[in-house]
């Protein structure tokens, strides 16, 4: 998911996902660990996501973006 997607979102909805990522990573671990991950890319993927999620809500908590409002034009070019 696209940031600009992200900060449309609500901070509760962002939270969630962030769970849902996490453990996402969490159980992709576990697939490298026992050997069962065949694709090992998901691994990066996995946690550019969660770096991604946790990014935005810093941002929220920082004043920098207001989640849950539609994203200006300046802001999608960033």
């Amino acid at each position: 998911m696209k940031p600009h997607e992200i900060r449309q979102k609500t901070l509760e909805d962002v939270t969630n996902d962030l769970l849902a990522a996490e453990e996402n990573l969490r159980t992709v671990r576990f697939q490298l660990v026992t050997a069962q991950l065949e694709n090992h890319s998901m691994l990066k993927k996995a946690k550019q996501e969660v770096a991604r999620l946790k990014t935005i809500i810093k941002e929220s908590e920082l004043g920098k973006y207001n989640l849950g409002e539609p994203a200006t034009a300046a802001e999608g070019e960033a």
